[in-house]
């Protein structure tokens, strides 16, 4: 090693020196002093290493980097960076109504409440209060599925891949599960079914084909080994064409006649009629269990609107076997999980509908198009009023997507408030307002605001956060919440 790269080296900070100045400064009251001098370490070995990694003659535009000050600068930063939560609250302007990516339902004030209620102490999560003993923390919302959708018995787990997987896993272990063809999905994050189905320990026995499957296909494939007949919903797809399918009530009354349970995963459970808003019918959980399917799993955080949660709903001597399977402890919800999903079942309670009104993914589902357009007009009125002449708006008709695999293919009317920029081509315009953590979508360079997934106390946020893009800010960090 040269002798000038041995100089820098002996001449950087020492991490007493950092943690001296730090504590003059007050940033390291942030942190611990162990956390402190860990981060003082790290400053201190990165600059040895890029010392040592630099060529000899690039290391005078080096030393500007390697003294005390902008040592202490990086330190100070890396303080700041890990005393900032990452989670953060976003703006979703993309018309995607459950966004896998942003969280899918935004949570109901209800169920916020009940979320705080029972988070700030302790609760009755796993003990009978009437009984002075211990009980089951799937009764708290058991009785509220029973009354919404005649249901005998409920349990929840963390998610409906976990409901699904649980299950398989109880039912049909080491035994077959028929399934047809044409439902052999696979949703977004890996979700496939015939390997959610091979880690329970359940054989796929596939039936019919992938457009057409009968119940004389189902019939056929029953043999002794046969454990469970499994329904689909095809979720993020539709087929269309020469098609056809066997009905669950068919499928039912298969299993009655030959002892074969039957269980049908719906996937986004819904519990309220979305068809007076013009949205294509869904499978109403009411139905799907007034047919007689002896098990029923979805999601809570979908057309539910509640939080991350697999719903399994059916008959007593069903749930007892599942509740008994080890994995149901593995896979349970905690209290605050059970305390949102309380609190959004209490709205399905309510008399005339209100839930649509209460709970916000419903609520943006069932938006008309004219308070849509309204809600963009008023965004529209407020950007032209904060945003520098180079800037360009525009509204127009567009359509939005239910998202999160509820209501495939299905287009929701509504509108779009369009923008450009002079001097910033739409993907760093959209870099930019992500950082401010408004998330929108681009369309032949222009950047576009869907108002059905924004709401109305969020447009203030978006015209603040165009008002910071518009003075040439909005690459400097983002909006701190």
């Amino acid at each position: 090693m040269n002798e000038e790269k041995n100089i820098l080296l002996r001449d950087l900070p020492r991490v007493d020196e950092l943690l001296l100045e730090l504590k003059k400064g007050g940033a390291g009251e942030r942190v611990s002093r162990e956390v402190a001098k860990e981060i003082a370490r790290k400053v201190i070995n990165d600059l040895r290493l890029k010392i040592i990694e630099t060529s000899p003659d690039s290391l005078a535009s080096l030393r500007p980097a390697l003294d005390l000050t902008a040592a202490l600068r990086r330190v100070r930063e890396m303080i700041g960076e890990i005393t900032t939560c990452s989670l953060r609250p976003l703006v979703n302007a993309t018309g995607i109504i459950i966004h896998t990516n942003l969280g899918r339902a935004p949570l109901a004030e209800a169920a916020l409440k009940r979320v705080l209620e029972v988070g700030k102490g302790y609760c009755n999560l796993e003990y009978d209060l009437a009984e002075g003993r211990r009980g089951d923390r799937s009764s708290h919302v058991s009785h509220l599925f029973r009354l919404l959708t005649g249901a005998e018995d409920a349990l929840v787990v963390n998610n409906n891949a976990a409901a699904v997987f649980l299950v398989l896993n109880a039912l049909a272990e080491g035994r077959e599960v028929l399934v047809s063809r044409g439902e052999l999905i696979e949703i977004g994050g890996e979700f496939r079914l015939p390997d959610i189905m091979a880690k329970s320990g359940a054989r796929l026995r596939e039936v019919g084909t992938t457009n057409r499957t009968r119940i004389s296909d189902y019939e056929k494939a029953v043999t002794a080994e046969t454990a469970l007949i499994l329904k689909v919903h095809p979720s993020n797809y539709r087929i269309v064409g020469f098609t056809e399918e066997a009905p669950l009530a068919q499928l039912v009354a298969l299993g009655k006649r030959l002892e074969v349970p039957v269980m049908n995963d719906v996937g986004s459970g819904c519990l309220v009629d979305l068809a007076p808003f013009g949205l294509k019918k869904e499978p109403l959980i009411s139905e799907v269990l007034a047919d007689g399917a002896d098990v029923v799993t979805f999601s809570g955080d979908k057309l539910l609107g509640g939080p991350q949660a697999g719903v399994i709903l059916g008959k007593h001597k069903i749930l007892a076997e599942i509740k008994k399977n080890p994995l149901n402890r593995i896979l349970r919800i905690d209290k605050l999980t059970m305390a949102a999903l309380e609190g959004t079942l209490m709205h399905y309670l309510e008399a005339d509908g209100r839930s649509v009104s209460l709970i916000p993914v419903l609520k943006s589902l069932a938006l008309s198009e004219e308070e849509v357009k309204n809600r963009g007009q008023r965004l529209y009125r407020r950007l032209k009023r904060v945003l520098p002449a180079t800037f360009t708006l525009g509204i127009r008709e567009g359509a939005s997507l239910a998202g999160g695999g509820a209501l495939p293919l299905e287009e929701i009317p509504t509108t779009l408030l369009s923008l450009r920029a002079e001097d910033l081509p739409a993907e760093l315009l959209e870099e930019r307002l992500r950082r401010e953590g408004i998330i929108v979508r681009i369309a032949e360079d222009e950047v576009l605001f869907d108002l059905r997934t924004v709401e109305e106390d969020e447009l203030g946020l978006i015209a603040d956060a165009l008002e910071v893009v518009g003075r040439g800010e909005g690459d400097a960090g983002g909006r701190k919440d």
